[in-house]
Protein backbone atom coordinates (compact mmCIF):
# COMPACT_ATOMS: atom_id res chain seq x y z
CA UNK A 1 0.00 0.00 0.00
CA UNK A 2 2.74 2.60 -0.35
CA UNK A 3 1.41 4.70 -2.81
CA UNK A 4 -2.13 5.16 -1.21
CA UNK A 5 -1.45 8.20 0.41
CA UNK A 6 -4.66 10.30 1.50
CA UNK A 7 -7.10 7.33 0.65
CA UNK A 8 -10.53 8.29 2.06
CA UNK A 9 -9.28 11.18 4.22
CA UNK A 10 -9.66 13.26 1.07
CA UNK A 11 -13.17 12.07 0.60
CA UNK A 12 -14.11 12.69 3.79
CA UNK A 13 -12.58 16.54 3.78
CA UNK A 14 -14.56 17.17 0.60
CA UNK A 15 -17.68 15.58 2.47
CA UNK A 16 -16.86 18.12 5.90
CA UNK A 17 -17.01 20.78 3.44
CA UNK A 18 -19.97 19.77 1.77
CA UNK A 19 -21.86 19.59 4.97
CA UNK A 20 -20.46 22.70 5.74
CA UNK A 21 -21.44 24.65 3.17
CA UNK A 22 -24.99 23.13 3.41
CA UNK A 23 -25.13 24.24 7.33
CA UNK A 24 -24.13 27.54 5.95
CA UNK A 25 -26.87 27.52 3.52
CA UNK A 26 -29.38 26.36 5.74
CA UNK A 27 -28.24 29.13 8.40
CA UNK A 28 -29.05 32.22 5.66
CA UNK A 29 -32.35 30.25 4.88
CA UNK A 30 -33.30 30.57 8.93
CA UNK A 31 -31.80 34.16 8.61
CA UNK A 32 -34.35 34.94 5.54
CA UNK A 33 -37.55 33.48 6.92
CA UNK A 34 -36.68 35.32 10.06
CA UNK A 35 -36.35 38.72 8.13
CA UNK A 36 -39.17 38.27 6.49
CA UNK A 37 -42.94 39.64 6.93
CA UNK A 38 -45.70 37.34 6.10
CA UNK A 39 -49.23 38.96 6.19
CA UNK A 40 -52.33 36.42 7.88
CA UNK A 41 -55.44 38.14 6.72
CA UNK A 42 -59.26 37.17 7.81
CA UNK A 43 -62.82 39.06 7.38
CA UNK A 44 -62.68 40.57 3.67
CA UNK A 45 -59.34 39.24 2.27
CA UNK A 46 -57.43 41.82 1.44
CA UNK A 47 -56.14 44.66 3.91
CA UNK A 48 -59.23 47.11 4.19
CA UNK A 49 -61.61 48.26 6.59
CA UNK A 50 -62.99 44.76 7.66
CA UNK A 51 -59.96 43.17 8.21
CA UNK A 52 -58.08 41.63 10.98
CA UNK A 53 -54.13 41.60 9.99
CA UNK A 54 -51.33 39.73 11.22
CA UNK A 55 -48.00 40.68 10.81
CA UNK A 56 -45.36 37.59 11.60
CA UNK A 57 -41.71 36.58 10.23
CA UNK A 58 -41.46 33.35 8.30
CA UNK A 59 -40.65 31.46 11.73
CA UNK A 60 -44.02 32.08 12.72
CA UNK A 61 -43.28 34.80 15.04
CA UNK A 62 -46.13 37.55 15.56
CA UNK A 63 -45.16 40.85 15.54
CA UNK A 64 -48.53 43.20 15.31
CA UNK A 65 -52.13 42.73 15.07
CA UNK A 66 -54.10 45.48 13.23
CA UNK A 67 -58.06 46.16 13.07
CA UNK A 68 -58.96 47.88 10.15
CA UNK A 69 -61.33 50.50 11.07
CA UNK A 70 -64.42 49.65 10.79
CA UNK A 71 -64.38 46.53 13.12
CA UNK A 72 -63.96 48.10 16.25
CA UNK A 73 -66.82 50.06 15.34
CA UNK A 74 -68.65 46.44 14.14
CA UNK A 75 -67.65 45.12 17.97
CA UNK A 76 -69.01 46.08 20.91
CA UNK A 77 -66.90 44.22 23.81
CA UNK A 78 -69.86 44.05 26.16
CA UNK A 79 -71.66 41.66 23.41
CA UNK A 80 -70.32 38.27 24.36
CA UNK A 81 -71.30 37.19 20.20
CA UNK A 82 -69.61 40.34 18.97
CA UNK A 83 -66.26 39.12 21.36
CA UNK A 84 -66.57 35.45 19.83
CA UNK A 85 -66.72 36.71 16.28
CA UNK A 86 -63.23 38.82 17.14
CA UNK A 87 -61.59 36.19 18.36
CA UNK A 88 -62.52 33.62 15.40
CA UNK A 89 -61.51 36.65 13.33
CA UNK A 90 -57.88 36.77 14.94
CA UNK A 91 -57.88 33.32 14.87
CA UNK A 92 -58.19 33.22 11.32
CA UNK A 93 -55.78 35.86 10.66
CA UNK A 94 -53.39 33.89 12.49
CA UNK A 95 -54.21 30.32 11.20
CA UNK A 96 -53.89 32.04 7.52
CA UNK A 97 -50.28 33.84 8.59
CA UNK A 98 -49.16 30.04 9.36
CA UNK A 99 -50.23 28.88 6.43
CA UNK A 100 -48.26 31.17 4.66
CA UNK A 101 -45.19 30.65 6.73
CA UNK A 102 -45.73 27.35 6.39
CA UNK A 103 -45.48 27.91 2.56
CA UNK A 104 -42.29 30.00 2.61
CA UNK A 105 -40.90 27.71 5.04
CA UNK A 106 -41.07 25.18 2.84
CA UNK A 107 -39.89 27.04 -0.50
CA UNK A 108 -36.73 27.85 1.87
CA UNK A 109 -36.24 25.09 3.45
CA UNK A 110 -37.56 22.09 1.68
CA UNK A 111 -34.63 22.22 -0.67
CA UNK A 112 -32.25 20.68 2.40
CA UNK A 113 -34.42 17.67 1.76
CA UNK A 114 -34.76 16.91 5.32
CA UNK A 115 -31.26 16.69 5.35
CA UNK A 116 -31.46 17.86 9.29
CA UNK A 117 -28.04 18.68 10.65
CA UNK A 118 -27.98 17.76 13.98
CA UNK A 119 -28.01 20.96 16.46
CA UNK A 120 -30.20 23.19 13.66
CA UNK A 121 -33.64 23.07 14.35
Amino acid sequence: MAGFRGGMGGGMNNLVKQAQKIQEQMQAAEKELEELEVVGLSGGGEEGDETVVIYMNGKKVINGVEFGSKISQMIDLSDEDDVEMLEDLILAAINDGYKKADELYEEKMGKFGGAGLPGMF
